[in-house]
């Protein structure tokens, strides 16, 4: 399977991925376990620019295979510290662990097998797309914290 359509699958594994997770509540289990200041309009502009970032990296996967290999990362660092982990040390069900196991999980390994297969990407691709999967998911927790910390600061102001 060539890495652009790997690219778009890992899109719609993401769709997925977040009905899932608004079907499943995943805002209140974020505020209860995570203890993210998160709300719905939150949730409703991430997922939107990840989806976005998703059409984006699919559309250039072939001219800039990297990008591919990013988005990936972030699908796969999403599935393990923020569903499968989560779930086993807290034993609650983590609303979009299915999709991140039987979707997440296995597109995001066989893009980095494809691009690495393939030549697209060698050992430093791949761990500054893992840098660069980090960054993209602690971006918007770090906002969070920081926008809670404002609001927090001007409420006892």
């Amino acid at each position: 399977m060539s890495l652009s359509v790997l690219a778009w699958l890992c899109l719609a594994a993401y769709a997925l991925h977040a009905l899932e997770e608004f079907q499943m509540d995943w805002r209140d289990w974020a505020q209860d376990i995570l203890k993210l200041p998160v709300g719905w309009p939150d949730f409703y502009v991430t997922n939107a620019a990840v989806l976005v970032l998703g059409a984006v990296q699919a559309q250039v996967a072939l001219a800039l295979p990297a990008v591919p290999l990013v988005f990936a990362s972030l699908m796969l660092i999403n599935a393990v510290f923020f569903h499968v982990l989560p779930t086993i040390v807290t034993r609650v069900y983590s609303p979009g662990t299915a999709t991140a196991v039987l979707l997440f999980l296995p597109l995001g390994v066989q893009v980095f097998r494809n691009a690495t297969a393939t030549g697209s990407a060698g050992l430093g691709t791949c761990l500054a797309a893992l840098a660069g999967g980090a960054l993209l998911m602690a971006f918007p927790v770090v906002m969070l914290k920081i926008r809670h910390h404002h609001d927090t600061a001007a409420a006892n102001a």
